[in-house]
């Protein structure tokens, strides 16, 4: 099916003389990334250069926030240089999740820079990150909101003092409810609201990027909570009503997969799931992170944990401990692997001792493959 889509009216009547049409698109059963990829962008300036028009207006992202997600590649190269090393199926996932405004759950064994993913796109867009750590018993008074006990008790020690001023000569009890009502009740208003990390995401005037960690710590009874947030990014509080968002957050929610989330909760996010990656993508990652490490010692390093992944292992070594490992090689000033440097290292990124005696026996086997992995690819 071909469809023709065009500018709103108001900004058809606008832009008349600068726009033309950009492209007629072919609509597919696709993925949602490539259906977004051909569709976001629909007119282009005939002598402006690349300036882009969203789709999807109104999603809480700012027009240069936007320009920074004008395409996958674009934020591949910005986090690059913020020194995150992402998939072209990550960037893919932060490109669709600004465009629609959708939350993302990140999925994926510990350690492989899913926290890191939501620090730096508050970096790469400038917005602060708000994060909210999940565990067992987390409830909405750490979550959201609470009310300032102290302060609103000692609102309550002001309006007895002063009880005699507010009801004067007043008549009968029906006279001084009456002018008690008269006044504003400000008991459980604003002025006494805590807000906690959810409510503080909501109430950021230029937006915030919202990262839930480790959501799967959390009890079902909260991720029921978080559906309200999720989907009409909003709350609502008893005593005061619906709070709306003043501009949508970015929100990333991160799983460790310890327990299996709600469908509800999967329906209202687009699915990310970040495996370890491969030896290239390892590479790139630890060059990025230290680039003054050897050529030699990196392509060994990342051929010797790739194989260390291969076996039935308690814990599985992680990118942020290979980082660590290479951190640690470069300060014992090595320039490629040695068997005896390495049996001394391995409790760096091994935290189990039936782990490290598990590799101990395939050491040797292991670290000759790395040093034939370098000489291939010299």
């Amino acid at each position: 099916m071909r469809v023709s889509l065009c500018l709103p009216r108001a900004a058809k009547a606008h832009h008349s003389t600068n726009y033309a049409p950009f492209a007629t698109v072919t609509y597919t059963r696709a993925t949602h990334a490539a259906v977004l990829h051909d569709l976001a962008w629909l007119y282009r300036p005939k002598a402006a250069g690349n300036i882009r028009c969203s789709l999807f207006p109104g999603q809480g992202m700012t027009p240069e926030r936007l320009e920074k997600l004008e395409s996958i590649e674009r934020v591949r190269e910005g986090y690059a240089e913020l020194g995150y090393i992402c998939s072209r199926q990550i960037a893919t996932a932060i490109y669709v999740a600004g465009h629609l405004g959708k939350p993302i759950l990140v999925e994926g064994p510990a350690g492989v820079g899913k926290t890191e993913l939501a620090n730096t796109t508050a970096a790469y867009l400038e917005l602060p990150l708000i994060r909210l750590q999940c565990y067992e018993g987390l409830d909405e008074a750490k979550a959201l909101y609470e009310w300032r006990y102290a302060k609103q008790l000692l609102y309550t020690q002001i309006l007895r003092d002063k009880l005699g001023e507010v009801l004067g000569e007043a008549q009968g009890l029906k006279e001084s409810m009456d002018r008690l009502h008269a006044h504003a009740d400000v008991f459980f208003s604003e002025r006494f609201l805590a807000p906690r990390p959810l409510l503080k995401a909501l109430r950021e005037p230029s937006g915030a990027v919202l990262l839930i960690d480790e959501v799967d710590k959390s009890d079902h009874e909260f991720e029921a909570f978080l559906l309200e947030i999720l989907s009409e990014f909003q709350v609502s509080i008893p005593e005061l009503g619906t709070i709306k968002a003043m501009r949508r957050p970015v929100v990333f929610l991160t799983s460790n997969n310890t327990r299996e989330m709600s469908d509800a909760l999967k329906r209202r996010c687009l699915h990310l799931y970040v495996p370890f990656p491969d030896a290239p993508l390892e590479r790139e990652i630890i060059q990025a992170r230290i680039p003054e490490i050897p050529r030699n010692l990196k392509y060994q390093l990342v051929s010797f944990v790739q194989q260390v992944r291969g076996l039935d292992l308690k814990k599985q070594p992680s990118v942020s401990e290979s980082i660590d490992w290479a951190r640690v090689l470069l300060l014992l000033h090595a320039n490629e692997l040695d068997p005896d440097m390495v049996r001394q290292t391995l409790n760096v990124f091994l935290k189990f001792e039936e782990d490290i005696q598990s590799v101990d026996v395939e050491l040797y086997g292991f670290a000759r493959q790395a040093k034939k992995a370098d000489v291939a690819h010299a």
